[in-house]
């Protein structure tokens, strides 16, 4: 193997051939740079798939109302259907170990003032759960907990854009902001994974709220993310089965589809689960085309280049070179070459991607990339298929008689 005079003799044939040899490693390295790509695209379209999760907790239902389309139970159509407190209450009584997080939220659009500043934003009554909901961190402070709810405090976690937007010097921890007129203590600024529109929203304990709304007991939303344990099949039937008990709660036909309306992640990820892994078998399967065509292409060019060295083959034998020189110095040319080959479509290959970066966002493709793991795994698939290739023509090769190859054309 590291015999400098069969080193030399090996790059005195690859000089001496520049055409073949450029054809045999270009099979290998376009195989190399098609597999990375592709399997990088394949990865950023499941990044994405994976992003569009994080803006809540992937495993959320979410429970929401609105009229219901079909006469029910001696009761009209076209009834306006509220959430309440009972509900919530009736959800956790039967959650049974199934729920990780609940919180109930009712929402209102007032004007928020700090000095001089103010402007409108969603005000939010929460409970302490909302913020594992949300997928909310603190960056100052704290949120909402479960003595503001007992005690109906007046304080309030602000998103990070309010902050900006109203409290523009100093800590804005202890500052008293005005929410529709009513003075609240500021506790907490957090951050939103779901970005700047999330983080204008303004928290406040739930219980505070309704007091401000003349004491109703009214829900907009019911969030609650189920236990990670369950299979999706399970959180879709816990889904079905709060839907059914709001609807039998409110007299709400069975196939009413707009009084109640249930968003299950279960489902989400259910069917995303399959999209992603069949975008992972094409690419797959298109990937590993390229490099069986990369493998068949070197292959055919070593029995090409074998065949074009009998002659050379046979006067290495009548001068008393032994077969399994003769096997070992084309196979090191072969696996050379395939080296070689190999680390340019890798190099090729990483390079663009870093060069597509996240420019095609826009076509839902986020940070495509291929792991090291992979990538050495193809890599060294073609470097041992570039060994086999190389092997089977010399070995046969060797075999032929000193005079029979002296005869070849």
């Amino acid at each position: 193997m590291f015999d400098i005079d069969r080193w030399q003799e090996i790059f005195s044939s690859i000089r001496s051939n520049v055409l073949r040899t450029v054809l045999s490693g270009f099979t290998v390295a376009l195989g190399l740079f098609i597999f990375i790509v592709l399997f990088g695209i394949g990865n950023g379209l499941n990044n994405s798939f994976a992003q569009a999760f994080t803006r809540d907790a992937a495993n959320l239902i979410m429970v929401f109302t609105g009229r219901t389309s079909e006469a029910y139970a001696g009761l009209q159509s076209n009834r306006t259907i509220t959430l309440d407190n009972k509900d919530f209450d009736d959800i956790e009584k039967n959650a049974k170990g199934r729920t990780e997080y609940a919180s109930p939220r009712y929402t209102a659009n007032w004007m928020v003032k700090y000095g001089r500043e103010s402007g409108t934003y969603q005000i939010q009554g929460v409970n302490p759960d909302e913020k594992f909901l949300e997928n909310r961190n603190m960056m100052e402070g704290r949120y909402i907990t479960p003595m503001d709810i007992d005690r109906k405090a007046y304080v309030t976690s602000i998103g990070r854009m309010v902050q900006r937007d109203l409290i523009k010097d100093g800590s804005p921890i202890g500052k008293m902001i005005q929410i529709n007129g009513t003075m609240f203590r500021v506790v907490g600024v957090f951050s939103d994974a779901g970005g700047d529109w999330d983080e204008r929203h303004v928290v406040v304990p739930l219980s505070t709220l309704q007091q401000m709304k003349k004491g109703s007991d009214s829900l907009s939303t019911i969030m609650l993310s189920y236990d990670q344990k369950m299979s999706p099949d399970q959180a879709i039937k816990y889904g079905d089965e709060i839907e059914k008990k709001i609807k039998d709660r409110h007299s709400i036909s069975p196939n009413d589809k707009q009084a109640v309306i249930v968003r299950n992640n279960a489902k989400n990820n259910q069917e995303s689960f399959m999209f992603m892994f069949v975008i992972s078998a094409v690419v797959g399967f298109i990937g590993l085309g390229t490099l069986l065509a990369g493998i068949i292409g070197i292959s055919n060019i070593m029995v090409y280049i074998v065949k074009e060295r009998t002659k050379e083959i046979g006067i290495r034998k009548a001068i008393g070179a032994k077969p399994a020189g003769i096997v070992a110095l084309i196979l090191q040319e072969s696996i050379v070459i395939t080296v070689i080959s190999g680390l340019i479509g890798v190099g090729v290959g990483v390079l663009t991607l870093k060069l597509i970066g996240d420019s095609l966002e826009d076509y839902f493709i986020t940070d495509p990339s291929v792991g090291w793991g992979l990538i050495s795994t193809a890599f060294f698939c073609l470097i041992f298929a570039g060994a086999i290739a190389g092997f089977i023509p010399a070995y046969r090769a060797s075999k032929i008689k000193p005079i029979e190859a002296l005869r070849a054309e």
